[in-house]
């Protein structure tokens, strides 16, 4: 058996540089400004797409990769090795069809094709994470049954909270999941997000105010990690502060032992808009 091959798609939100050292497969969405359609993270990059959006006429929509986007890449990797293992991570079914497309192309494989199709029940960097370390594993020689089952520990060890400037973004998408009871909230109330067990966005609490939100989510985090080594990554929209006072908040409340930082791609960030930072924290 060869070295377990890892798949999964643009809203992982892997910087480039990660995913081509490791030789991840990416398989991306698609976002919609009118009549121009753009390929995430490789026709339309962040930046491009924040100062896209900011001159849009109209908010651009989404949409998520064939069946046969699928196929096409698992035959090239099947027939480049029809004997290493395929592990297909992506975002949560919850969100978008992404995942059902990767289950329909891998019923049109032949019969004994050793592909494991994940629903990440997360989004972001919240399963990019996973993919990463499920590549690294990959280039070390781990089995793909270790890999899995470390992609199952990473995620439940790993707890994300994000703030948006305005609920508009989520409304629009149709992915405001159980945050729709905030529509409609006073102003500046700042309500801090995640995503339930099954992949829902959800609100956690609601406060006045960033710094007060901040806060909250340091809060949060430290009733489950307390003095616990952890991990964090990151994640900004367009404009890097906000994340930035973040990072510096949880940083002198925790144990951390390793930071990392990326950009929300074009595709989550049609449906959070730009004013989005996100942190996702796990036990090391």
């Amino acid at each position: 058996m060869g070295k377990v091959r890892i798949v999964t798609d643009s809203t992982a939100d892997i910087p480039d540089e990660v995913r081509e050292r490791l030789g991840i497969n990416i398989i991306p969405l698609k976002v919609h400004f009118g009549e121009e359609t753009f390929l995430d993270a490789v026709t339309i990059k962040s930046e491009q797409f924040y100062e896209k959006l900011a001159q849009a006429s109209a908010p651009p929509t989404t949409s998520q990769p064939s069946p046969i986007e699928f196929s096409d890449v698992y035959q090239r990797l099947l027939a480049e090795d029809a004997d290493s293992p395929i592990i297909s991570l992506h975002v949560s079914a919850a969100l978008s069809g992404t995942f059902q497309s990767a289950k329909i192309a891998y019923s049109m494989l032949e019969n004994d094709a050793d592909v494991t199709i994940m629903d990440s029940r997360s989004a972001s960097y919240g399963f990019g994470m996973r993919v990463v370390m499920a590549a690294e594993m990959a280039q070390a020689g781990e089995s793909k049954e270790r890999i899995i089952e470390e992609i199952d520990r990473l995620e439940r060890n790993t707890n994300l909270y994000f703030l948006v400037d305005t609920l508009e973004y989520l409304q629009k998408g149709g992915r405001i999941g159980k945050a729709s009871a905030l529509i409609g909230s006073i102003l500046n109330i700042k309500p801090i997000l995640s995503l339930d067990q099954d992949g829902v966005v959800t609100a956690v609490d609601k406060v006045r105010g960033s710094k007060k939100a901040m806060t909250r989510i340091a809060e949060l985090l430290k009733d489950t990690y307390g003095d616990e080594p952890v991990g964090i990554t990151m994640a900004y929209s367009f404009r890097k502060d906000s994340a930035e006072e973040l990072y510096e908040l949880l940083k002198s409340r925790f144990n951390v032992r390793s930071v990392g930082w990326t950009t929300i791609g074009a595709v989550i960030g049609t449906h959070t808009g730009p004013g989005t930072s996100a942190v996702f924290m796990y036990r090391m």
